[in-house]
């Protein structure tokens, strides 16, 4: 399975990992991009073996060049390390590939479709190799996956028909209620990213009463920042710091206005934190009834969300239980069971068949 340790694909491939260690199947994680922290190596050494290469991810590269060697590497490994079946998180990286053993291509995102719903255009010429690589990536997969219906159908209203899409959604481990609870809002993402609409949350921190607590960082590989003026930025925290905050925070907002599937939220509800999130498709798919909504491009559609559920200890509580028991159709038994069945009819169609001759 290739990952990244960026972004979410990093926790999707640990928790998808653990999810599937009693099921026999055995991982190993090859690394592309920046590389991991020390504890990011050790948790991936939990659930396989990690190999990390020197090689670029497609939306940090500068042109299809930069990804012209990935396909011998990858075909290098399949055959080192015995490999039955690969397991792609960009399906860019399954261009090119001659390989025996099945592929499966998951879709966590993609410029594309980025622009689409970020910035409502297609896809800059300077970026149409990538529209061009995932385009032949979809085609080169046996099975191509999608966290959300949502996000499945944005691909093809971008990319055109694509065979074997399957939706699988994004998973991670519900817990139990929190009692007691602090007044603060918070919120977790890459706020560099002009998707997950930082500045909206900068604006309304300025507007409701209780403080509004960002962690993420601000500033991108590429360059990418924003600068917050109003909202209280934590810094780049450990999981296990985020987590707590999301147990103790009053409220867990989220503005975006791109998200495949949103796993900042996910571990939120898992906490019985009540969920205020932008109005988007994504979001209304998984969460409607479970949260409330605000436009993701009016602050004061926010500021009279939260405020809402300032007012209100139990309204407060009643939206952290419904966001609570909607998190657990999004288990990690959920979706490892899923995986598994797809995995194992891939393999199956892989394989070989017995012709008898009369």
């Amino acid at each position: 399975m290739t990952v990244d340790a960026v972004g979410g694909v990093w926790r999707y491939a640990m928790d998808l990992a653990a999810g599937l260690q009693a099921s026999g199947v055995h991982f190993i994680f090859v690394g592309l991009g920046p590389n991991p922290s020390p504890a990011q190596r050790s948790e991936a050494e939990r659930w396989g073996k990690l190999i990390w290469e020197d090689a670029q991810l497609d939306w940090l590269a500068e042109g299809p060049q930069d990804l012209a060697d990935l396909p011998a590497l990858l075909e290098r490994l399949v055959g080192e390390e015995g490999v039955d079946l690969l397991h792609l998180n960009a399906p860019s990286q399954a261009c090119g590939l001659k390989l025996d053993c099945p592929i499966v291509a998951m879709s966590h995102s993609c410029v594309v479709t980025w622009m689409h719903a970020v910035r409502g255009q297609e896809v800059p010429a300077q970026w149409s190799w990538q529209k061009r690589l995932n385009r032949e990536g979809f085609d080169a997969a046996d099975v191509v996956l999608a966290p959300s219906r949502s996000h499945a159908d944005a691909l093809e209203q971008c990319y055109g028909p694509i065979d074997a899409l399957s939706v699988v959604y994004n998973a991670s481990q519900a817990g139990a209620e929190i009692a007691q609870r602090q007044p603060f809002v918070f919120a977790a993402g890459r706020w560099w990213d002009e998707g997950k609409n930082g500045a909206v949350l900068d604006d309304v921190a300025g507007q409701v009463e209780w403080p509004v607590q960002l962690a993420g960082a601000l500033k991108g590989p590429n360059g990418q920042q924003i600068n917050l003026q109003q909202a209280d930025h934590l810094g780049v925290l450990p999981t296990a710091q985020i987590q707590e905050l999301m147990k103790a925070a009053g409220i867990f907002v989220s503005p975006s206005l791109y998200e495949p599937f949103g796993l900042a939220p996910l571990e939120a509800a898992c906490t019985a934190t009540p969920l205020v999130l932008a109005d988007i498709p994504t979001y209304r798919e998984l969460w409607d009834g479970a949260a409330l909504f605000a436009s993701p491009r009016d602050p004061a559609s926010f500021v009279e969300a939260l405020q809402t559920l300032i007012a209100s200890e139990t309204l407060r509580r009643d939206m952290g239980r419904k966001a609570l028991d909607r998190a657990k159709r999004y288990s990690l038994q959920a979706q490892a069971q899923a995986m598994l069945q797809i995995y194992d009819a891939v393999c199956v169609a892989a394989e070989p068949r017995l012709v008898l001759s009369s």
